[in-house]
């Protein structure tokens, strides 16, 4: 949607370079997964080096000098700092921001570390893993990542990561809710498959080549509405939509829909949800009475 936008905004009708920055923007989306990923890993190095130091001062409390080491020691950190998966993929695709820019991740430390999720979790030196995994999961929630600064951070570094960020982080939570003792943590990937990579090119393409065709399916069922006055983010989701419905098969009208919905709901006016939903609606019942929706499989009506 916003690779169609773009191109509209630049009058843009080169479709092959259009179509490599919308491919480079989504795999640019793993490197963000691994960086936040990786502040978790970062913050416990950054203690272990804090601790070692206090330690080694020349008049150590005996606090600095055998300190509590839960944080440190905590089971869900030591499963991603010694993760295989995630080391080859941070080395594969070169992400040391941190080790460059280490000021974040001291400001992210002390964050914690003033916190009270800290405080009571450091209250006692024994864990479970449970309690380790919970820990872990609202430092991510609650501390990492809602930061204003790290958010200024990724915001400067690349710009197609802001919508990103969100959906990033909805995965990382959503995966250290399911971390286990017994099941060892796995990289997400990108694409579900070779057809989940596909469906983006050709949804792109065929969007882009039969807009003025797919136009035409919803213009006579705004008669309220003159063509220039709804909003260009409106008319591209609609086109979208429509090409779903007409060419491809193996996705469900209603997922068509919803999903479409909610890119209304976050991206265009107030009313454009209602206004789109009431425009699809009414395609759906005349393709399914003209049998212009051939749908495959099972229950994808």
């Amino acid at each position: 949607m916003q690779s169609i936008y773009a191109m509209h905004q630049k009058s843009s009708d080169d479709l092959e370079k259009e179509e490599k920055f919308l491919l480079q923007s989504i795999d640019n989306i793993q490197d963000l997964y691994l960086l936040m990923l990786s502040t978790l890993k970062e913050i416990r190095k950054k203690e272990i080096v804090f601790l070692e130091a206090s330690s080694k001062k020349h008049l150590a409390t005996t606090e600095e000098k055998k300190p509590n080491k839960k944080f440190v020691n905590n089971s869900v950190l030591l499963q991603l700092e010694d993760n295989n998966s995630l080391t080859i993929a941070l080395e594969k695709r070169k992400i040391n921001n941190w080790s460059l820019n280490d000021d974040y991740i001291l400001i992210l430390l002390n964050e914690v570390k003033k916190s009270e999720l800290y405080q009571d979790y450091m209250s006692t030196t024994k864990s479970s893993f449970e309690e380790d995994k919970q820990f872990v999961l609202d430092v991510f929630s609650e501390l990492i990542a809602p930061n204003e600064k790290l958010y200024e951070y990724l915001e400067d570094h690349k710009l197609t990561w802001i919508d990103d960020i969100p959906l990033v982080n909805t995965q990382i939570q959503k995966q250290l809710q399911q971390v286990s003792e017994k099941s060892e943590f796995s990289v997400s990937k990108l694409y579900k498959d070779e057809e989940d990579k596909e469906f983006v090119s050709l949804l792109f393409r065929k969007t882009v080549l039969n807009e003025i065709e797919l136009a035409k399916k919803y213009i006579d069922k705004t008669p309220n509405w003159d063509a220039d006055r709804i909003a260009e983010i409106d008319t591209i989701i609609l086109k979208m939509a429509i090409c779903e419905f007409l060419k491809f098969p193996s996705i469900p009208v209603k997922v068509t829909i919803n999903e479409y919905l909610e890119l209304a709901k976050e991206y265009s006016t107030p009313k454009s949800s209602i206004f789109i939903n009431g425009i699809l609606d009414n395609l759906v019942k005349e393709f399914t009475a003209e049998d212009k929706i051939k749908k495959t499989g099972r229950g994808l009506m």
